[in-house]
Protein backbone atom coordinates (compact mmCIF):
# COMPACT_ATOMS: atom_id res chain seq x y z
CA UNK A 1 0.00 0.00 0.00
CA UNK A 2 1.10 3.53 -0.78
CA UNK A 3 1.80 5.67 2.30
CA UNK A 4 3.11 8.85 0.67
CA UNK A 5 1.45 11.26 -1.73
CA UNK A 6 2.38 10.54 -5.36
CA UNK A 7 2.65 14.27 -6.07
CA UNK A 8 4.16 16.12 -3.09
CA UNK A 9 5.70 13.12 -1.31
CA UNK A 10 4.19 13.87 2.10
CA UNK A 11 2.33 11.35 4.27
CA UNK A 12 -1.20 10.25 3.56
CA UNK A 13 -3.53 10.48 6.54
CA UNK A 14 -3.30 7.30 8.61
CA UNK A 15 -7.03 6.81 8.39
CA UNK A 16 -8.26 6.18 4.82
CA UNK A 17 -11.30 8.01 3.49
CA UNK A 18 -12.86 4.77 2.30
CA UNK A 19 -12.05 1.06 2.27
CA UNK A 20 -14.02 -1.12 -0.15
CA UNK A 21 -13.42 -4.84 0.23
CA UNK A 22 -13.57 -7.54 -2.44
CA UNK A 23 -13.54 -5.09 -5.34
CA UNK A 24 -12.54 -5.83 -8.98
CA UNK A 25 -8.75 -5.85 -9.38
CA UNK A 26 -9.13 -3.82 -12.59
CA UNK A 27 -11.79 -2.50 -14.93
CA UNK A 28 -10.44 -4.62 -17.79
CA UNK A 29 -10.12 -8.02 -16.09
CA UNK A 30 -13.15 -10.23 -16.74
CA UNK A 31 -12.59 -13.74 -15.39
CA UNK A 32 -13.52 -16.83 -17.37
CA UNK A 33 -15.33 -19.80 -15.88
CA UNK A 34 -11.94 -21.34 -15.23
CA UNK A 35 -10.64 -18.19 -13.54
CA UNK A 36 -13.44 -17.81 -11.01
CA UNK A 37 -12.33 -20.95 -9.15
CA UNK A 38 -9.35 -19.05 -7.71
CA UNK A 39 -10.05 -15.40 -8.60
CA UNK A 40 -10.50 -13.01 -5.66
CA UNK A 41 -11.26 -9.35 -5.33
CA UNK A 42 -9.00 -6.77 -3.73
CA UNK A 43 -9.43 -4.11 -1.08
CA UNK A 44 -9.47 -0.58 -2.46
CA UNK A 45 -8.22 2.06 -0.03
CA UNK A 46 -8.95 5.69 -0.84
CA UNK A 47 -6.53 8.02 0.95
CA UNK A 48 -5.84 11.71 1.18
CA UNK A 49 -2.55 13.56 1.43
CA UNK A 50 -2.17 15.23 4.82
CA UNK A 51 -0.21 18.08 3.20
CA UNK A 52 -1.64 18.97 -0.25
CA UNK A 53 -5.04 17.30 0.21
CA UNK A 54 -4.91 15.27 -3.02
CA UNK A 55 -7.26 12.28 -2.92
CA UNK A 56 -5.73 9.08 -4.32
CA UNK A 57 -5.80 5.32 -4.12
CA UNK A 58 -3.28 3.79 -1.75
CA UNK A 59 -3.23 0.74 -4.06
CA UNK A 60 -0.62 0.02 -6.73
CA UNK A 61 -1.41 0.86 -10.36
CA UNK A 62 -2.98 -1.79 -12.61
CA UNK A 63 -0.40 -3.61 -14.80
CA UNK A 64 -1.58 -2.02 -18.07
CA UNK A 65 -1.73 1.62 -16.91
CA UNK A 66 0.59 2.77 -19.73
CA UNK A 67 -1.98 1.81 -22.36
CA UNK A 68 -5.06 3.82 -23.32
CA UNK A 69 -8.06 1.52 -23.62
CA UNK A 70 -11.26 3.00 -25.02
CA UNK A 71 -13.68 0.11 -25.16
CA UNK A 72 -16.62 1.87 -26.75
CA UNK A 73 -16.93 3.90 -29.92
CA UNK A 74 -17.67 7.60 -29.94
CA UNK A 75 -21.36 8.43 -29.75
CA UNK A 76 -22.83 11.08 -32.02
CA UNK A 77 -23.06 13.41 -29.01
CA UNK A 78 -19.41 12.84 -28.11
CA UNK A 79 -18.32 13.29 -31.73
CA UNK A 80 -20.00 16.67 -31.88
CA UNK A 81 -18.63 17.69 -28.50
CA UNK A 82 -15.05 16.80 -29.47
CA UNK A 83 -15.26 18.41 -32.91
CA UNK A 84 -16.50 21.66 -31.39
CA UNK A 85 -13.96 21.48 -28.55
CA UNK A 86 -10.96 20.71 -30.76
CA UNK A 87 -12.01 23.26 -33.38
CA UNK A 88 -12.30 25.98 -30.75
CA UNK A 89 -8.95 25.03 -29.17
CA UNK A 90 -7.10 25.22 -32.49
CA UNK A 91 -8.81 28.39 -33.66
CA UNK A 92 -8.54 30.27 -30.36
CA UNK A 93 -4.83 29.57 -29.96
CA UNK A 94 -3.86 29.74 -33.63
CA UNK A 95 -2.72 26.11 -33.84
CA UNK A 96 -3.61 25.43 -37.48
CA UNK A 97 -0.65 23.83 -39.30
CA UNK A 98 1.21 23.60 -35.98
CA UNK A 99 2.35 20.46 -34.16
CA UNK A 100 -0.20 19.11 -31.68
CA UNK A 101 0.54 15.91 -29.76
CA UNK A 102 -1.91 13.55 -28.06
CA UNK A 103 -0.33 11.78 -25.10
CA UNK A 104 -1.96 8.38 -24.83
CA UNK A 105 -3.79 8.36 -28.16
CA UNK A 106 -5.23 4.83 -28.03
CA UNK A 107 -6.32 3.76 -31.52
CA UNK A 108 -6.41 7.34 -32.76
CA UNK A 109 -10.09 8.05 -32.12
CA UNK A 110 -9.41 11.65 -31.08
CA UNK A 111 -6.37 12.14 -33.31
CA UNK A 112 -8.58 11.79 -36.39
CA UNK A 113 -10.91 14.48 -35.08
CA UNK A 114 -8.05 16.82 -34.17
CA UNK A 115 -6.64 16.33 -37.67
CA UNK A 116 -9.87 17.73 -39.10
CA UNK A 117 -9.05 21.11 -37.50
CA UNK A 118 -6.01 21.61 -39.72
CA UNK A 119 -3.47 21.06 -36.95
CA UNK A 120 -0.42 18.89 -37.66
CA UNK A 121 -1.26 15.98 -35.35
CA UNK A 122 0.92 13.34 -33.75
CA UNK A 123 0.35 10.71 -31.12
CA UNK A 124 2.19 8.62 -28.59
CA UNK A 125 0.80 5.30 -27.40
CA UNK A 126 2.27 2.31 -25.55
CA UNK A 127 -0.04 -0.45 -26.81
CA UNK A 128 1.40 -2.18 -29.89
CA UNK A 129 -1.96 -3.11 -31.34
CA UNK A 130 -3.21 0.47 -31.00
CA UNK A 131 -0.13 1.87 -32.74
CA UNK A 132 -0.70 -0.55 -35.63
CA UNK A 133 -4.34 0.56 -35.87
CA UNK A 134 -3.31 4.24 -35.93
CA UNK A 135 -0.85 3.68 -38.74
CA UNK A 136 -3.54 1.90 -40.77
CA UNK A 137 -5.43 5.21 -40.62
CA UNK A 138 -2.36 7.16 -41.77
CA UNK A 139 -1.84 8.73 -38.35
CA UNK A 140 1.68 9.62 -37.26
CA UNK A 141 1.99 7.76 -33.98
CA UNK A 142 5.05 6.74 -31.99
CA UNK A 143 5.10 3.77 -29.64
CA UNK A 144 6.19 4.93 -26.23
CA UNK A 145 5.34 6.31 -22.82
CA UNK A 146 6.53 9.41 -20.99
CA UNK A 147 8.59 7.61 -18.36
CA UNK A 148 10.78 10.53 -17.31
CA UNK A 149 11.25 14.28 -17.52
CA UNK A 150 13.88 13.92 -20.26
CA UNK A 151 11.72 11.76 -22.55
CA UNK A 152 11.57 13.19 -26.08
CA UNK A 153 8.62 12.93 -28.46
CA UNK A 154 10.64 14.10 -31.47
CA UNK A 155 13.83 16.02 -32.18
CA UNK A 156 11.92 19.31 -32.09
CA UNK A 157 9.31 20.46 -29.54
CA UNK A 158 5.58 20.79 -30.24
CA UNK A 159 3.23 23.76 -29.89
CA UNK A 160 0.50 21.98 -27.96
CA UNK A 161 -0.63 18.67 -26.48
CA UNK A 162 -3.80 17.05 -25.26
CA UNK A 163 -4.29 14.21 -22.79
CA UNK A 164 -7.85 13.07 -22.20
CA UNK A 165 -8.95 10.88 -19.29
CA UNK A 166 -5.55 9.24 -18.99
CA UNK A 167 -3.69 11.31 -16.40
CA UNK A 168 -5.62 9.82 -13.49
CA UNK A 169 -4.18 6.36 -14.33
CA UNK A 170 -0.51 7.32 -14.06
CA UNK A 171 1.40 6.67 -10.80
CA UNK A 172 4.44 8.80 -11.81
CA UNK A 173 2.25 11.77 -12.61
CA UNK A 174 4.96 14.36 -11.93
CA UNK A 175 7.35 12.71 -14.39
CA UNK A 176 4.65 12.54 -17.04
CA UNK A 177 3.58 16.17 -16.72
CA UNK A 178 7.13 17.48 -16.54
CA UNK A 179 8.16 15.26 -19.44
CA UNK A 180 5.30 16.70 -21.51
CA UNK A 181 6.24 20.21 -20.45
CA UNK A 182 9.83 19.67 -21.57
CA UNK A 183 8.59 18.76 -25.05
CA UNK A 184 6.73 22.05 -25.49
CA UNK A 185 7.92 25.24 -27.13
CA UNK A 186 8.06 28.28 -24.80
CA UNK A 187 4.48 29.19 -23.94
CA UNK A 188 3.23 25.85 -25.30
CA UNK A 189 -0.39 24.92 -24.63
CA UNK A 190 -2.28 21.90 -23.41
CA UNK A 191 -5.81 20.53 -23.17
CA UNK A 192 -6.18 18.20 -20.18
CA UNK A 193 -9.23 16.29 -19.02
CA UNK A 194 -9.79 14.05 -16.00
CA UNK A 195 -12.87 12.62 -14.28
CA UNK A 196 -14.36 15.11 -11.83
CA UNK A 197 -14.51 13.85 -8.24
CA UNK A 198 -17.31 16.16 -7.18
CA UNK A 199 -17.56 15.77 -3.41
CA UNK A 200 -21.15 17.03 -3.45
CA UNK A 201 -22.42 14.42 -5.92
CA UNK A 202 -24.51 11.87 -4.08
CA UNK A 203 -23.44 8.83 -6.09
CA UNK A 204 -19.73 9.60 -6.01
CA UNK A 205 -18.94 6.44 -4.07
CA UNK A 206 -19.64 4.44 -7.25
CA UNK A 207 -16.69 6.13 -9.01
CA UNK A 208 -14.02 4.13 -7.19
CA UNK A 209 -12.11 1.84 -9.57
CA UNK A 210 -8.66 0.27 -9.35
CA UNK A 211 -7.58 1.81 -12.68
CA UNK A 212 -7.99 5.38 -11.43
CA UNK A 213 -5.27 6.32 -8.96
CA UNK A 214 -6.27 9.99 -8.62
CA UNK A 215 -9.64 11.55 -7.74
CA UNK A 216 -9.36 15.19 -8.65
CA UNK A 217 -11.35 18.07 -7.25
CA UNK A 218 -11.01 21.44 -9.00
CA UNK A 219 -8.56 22.66 -6.36
CA UNK A 220 -6.38 19.56 -6.31
CA UNK A 221 -6.13 19.41 -10.10
CA UNK A 222 -5.07 23.05 -10.19
CA UNK A 223 -2.43 22.30 -7.56
CA UNK A 224 -0.99 19.33 -9.45
CA UNK A 225 -0.78 21.19 -12.75
CA UNK A 226 0.78 24.32 -11.25
CA UNK A 227 3.17 22.20 -9.19
CA UNK A 228 4.43 20.71 -12.45
CA UNK A 229 5.08 23.95 -14.29
CA UNK A 230 1.79 24.92 -15.95
CA UNK A 231 -0.35 28.04 -15.76
CA UNK A 232 -4.12 27.53 -15.78
CA UNK A 233 -5.80 29.50 -18.57
CA UNK A 234 -9.25 27.95 -18.26
CA UNK A 235 -10.88 25.33 -16.08
CA UNK A 236 -14.46 24.15 -16.37
CA UNK A 237 -16.67 21.12 -15.74
CA UNK A 238 -18.03 19.50 -18.92
CA UNK A 239 -19.79 16.41 -20.17
CA UNK A 240 -22.79 16.36 -17.86
CA UNK A 241 -20.67 17.22 -14.83
CA UNK A 242 -18.40 14.18 -15.08
CA UNK A 243 -15.22 15.72 -16.55
CA UNK A 244 -12.94 18.62 -15.65
CA UNK A 245 -11.53 20.25 -18.78
CA UNK A 246 -8.47 22.46 -18.41
CA UNK A 247 -6.44 24.55 -20.83
CA UNK A 248 -2.90 25.11 -19.61
CA UNK A 249 0.19 26.94 -20.76
CA UNK A 250 3.82 26.11 -20.07
CA UNK A 251 4.99 28.60 -17.48
CA UNK A 252 7.36 31.16 -18.93
CA UNK A 253 9.57 33.94 -17.63
CA UNK A 254 7.54 36.93 -16.46
CA UNK A 255 8.14 39.99 -18.63
CA UNK A 256 9.30 43.04 -16.67
CA UNK A 257 10.07 45.43 -19.51
CA UNK A 258 7.55 47.91 -18.12
CA UNK A 259 9.48 47.95 -14.83
CA UNK A 260 12.43 49.64 -16.50
CA UNK A 261 10.17 52.19 -18.19
CA UNK A 262 8.45 53.02 -14.89
CA UNK A 263 11.78 53.13 -13.07
CA UNK A 264 13.20 55.68 -15.52
CA UNK A 265 10.03 57.79 -15.44
CA UNK A 266 9.88 57.86 -11.64
CA UNK A 267 13.58 58.72 -11.40
CA UNK A 268 13.10 61.72 -13.70
CA UNK A 269 10.09 62.90 -11.67
CA UNK A 270 11.99 62.66 -8.38
CA UNK A 271 15.05 64.40 -9.85
CA UNK A 272 12.84 67.26 -11.04
CA UNK A 273 11.24 67.54 -7.59
CA UNK A 274 14.64 67.51 -5.86
CA UNK A 275 15.72 70.41 -8.10
CA UNK A 276 13.00 72.44 -6.37
CA UNK A 277 15.12 72.26 -3.23
CA UNK A 278 17.65 74.58 -4.78
CA UNK A 279 20.88 74.91 -2.87
CA UNK A 280 19.24 74.05 0.43
CA UNK A 281 19.14 70.32 -0.27
CA UNK A 282 16.30 67.89 0.23
CA UNK A 283 15.26 65.32 2.82
CA UNK A 284 13.37 62.04 2.84
CA UNK A 285 10.89 61.20 5.55
CA UNK A 286 10.93 57.50 6.39
CA UNK A 287 13.81 55.03 6.41
CA UNK A 288 11.53 52.44 4.84
CA UNK A 289 12.63 49.75 2.42
CA UNK A 290 11.14 51.91 -0.34
CA UNK A 291 13.32 54.87 0.66
CA UNK A 292 16.43 52.72 0.90
CA UNK A 293 15.78 51.26 -2.54
CA UNK A 294 15.14 54.65 -4.19
CA UNK A 295 18.34 56.10 -2.75
CA UNK A 296 20.33 53.21 -4.21
CA UNK A 297 18.49 52.87 -7.51
CA UNK A 298 18.88 56.49 -8.50
CA UNK A 299 22.10 57.38 -6.67
CA UNK A 300 20.41 60.32 -4.92
CA UNK A 301 22.66 60.19 -1.85
CA UNK A 302 24.54 63.31 -3.03
CA UNK A 303 21.27 65.28 -3.15
CA UNK A 304 19.58 64.00 0.03
CA UNK A 305 21.00 65.63 3.16
CA UNK A 306 19.33 63.25 5.62
CA UNK A 307 16.52 60.75 6.14
CA UNK A 308 14.05 61.42 8.96
CA UNK A 309 12.56 58.52 10.90
CA UNK A 310 10.72 58.43 14.21
CA UNK A 311 12.01 54.94 15.10
CA UNK A 312 14.75 55.53 17.69
CA UNK A 313 16.67 52.35 16.79
CA UNK A 314 17.23 53.74 13.28
CA UNK A 315 18.38 57.18 14.37
CA UNK A 316 22.11 57.88 14.39
CA UNK A 317 22.70 55.23 11.75
CA UNK A 318 23.02 55.41 7.95
CA UNK A 319 21.10 54.07 5.01
CA UNK A 320 22.75 50.92 3.62
CA UNK A 321 24.70 51.22 0.35
CA UNK A 322 23.86 54.95 -0.06
CA UNK A 323 25.16 56.03 3.41
CA UNK A 324 22.78 58.92 4.11
CA UNK A 325 22.44 59.81 7.83
CA UNK A 326 19.17 58.88 9.55
CA UNK A 327 17.96 61.50 12.04
CA UNK A 328 15.04 62.19 14.38
CA UNK A 329 12.07 64.43 13.51
CA UNK A 330 13.39 66.95 16.07
CA UNK A 331 16.63 67.25 14.09
CA UNK A 332 14.64 68.77 11.24
CA UNK A 333 13.60 71.76 13.40
CA UNK A 334 17.14 73.11 13.32
CA UNK A 335 18.18 71.74 9.92
CA UNK A 336 15.47 72.82 7.52
CA UNK A 337 15.38 71.94 3.81
CA UNK A 338 13.14 73.31 1.05
CA UNK A 339 11.89 69.97 -0.35
CA UNK A 340 10.93 66.70 1.30
CA UNK A 341 9.96 63.36 -0.23
CA UNK A 342 7.71 61.35 2.09
CA UNK A 343 8.22 57.59 1.85
CA UNK A 344 6.22 56.21 4.76
CA UNK A 345 4.20 53.65 2.79
CA UNK A 346 0.60 53.56 4.06
CA UNK A 347 1.32 56.41 6.49
CA UNK A 348 2.60 58.89 3.87
CA UNK A 349 -0.58 60.96 3.65
CA UNK A 350 -0.90 61.08 7.43
CA UNK A 351 2.72 62.26 7.75
CA UNK A 352 2.19 64.91 5.06
CA UNK A 353 -0.71 66.43 7.04
CA UNK A 354 1.40 66.55 10.20
CA UNK A 355 4.22 68.34 8.38
CA UNK A 356 1.83 70.81 6.72
CA UNK A 357 0.17 71.61 10.05
CA UNK A 358 3.53 72.19 11.72
CA UNK A 359 5.51 73.97 8.99
CA UNK A 360 2.88 75.33 6.61
CA UNK A 361 3.76 75.78 2.94
CA UNK A 362 7.43 76.62 3.52
CA UNK A 363 8.43 73.11 2.41
CA UNK A 364 7.72 71.49 -0.95
CA UNK A 365 6.26 68.05 -0.24
CA UNK A 366 5.80 65.02 -2.46
CA UNK A 367 4.96 61.36 -1.99
CA UNK A 368 4.89 58.29 -4.20
CA UNK A 369 1.44 57.02 -5.03
CA UNK A 370 0.74 54.11 -7.39
CA UNK A 371 4.40 54.25 -8.43
CA UNK A 372 4.11 57.86 -9.58
CA UNK A 373 5.25 61.05 -7.87
CA UNK A 374 2.50 63.26 -6.45
CA UNK A 375 3.53 66.81 -5.50
CA UNK A 376 1.37 68.11 -2.66
CA UNK A 377 -0.03 71.60 -2.68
Amino acid sequence: MIKNCRVCGQNLFDKPLLVYKNMPKSAQFLPTEKDIKCEKGIDLRLGQCSFCGLIQLANEAVPYYRKVIRTGGLSSEMLKFRRDQFGDFVKRYNLKNKKVMEVGCGKGEYLKLMRETGAEVYGIENADESVVECKKNNLVVKKGFVESTDYRFFKTPVEAFFILNFLEHLPEINNVLRGIRNNLNPGGLGLIEVPYFDLERKMIFTELVADHLFYFTLDSLRYVLEFNGFEILEMKVVWHGFIVSVIVRKRTLVGLANFEENKERLGNEIAHFFAMGGGGGVAIWGASHQALEILSLYNFNDKVKFVIDSAKFKQGKFTPASHVPIVSPEYFDSHRVKAMLILAAGYSEEVSKIIRNKYGNKINLALIKDMGLEILK
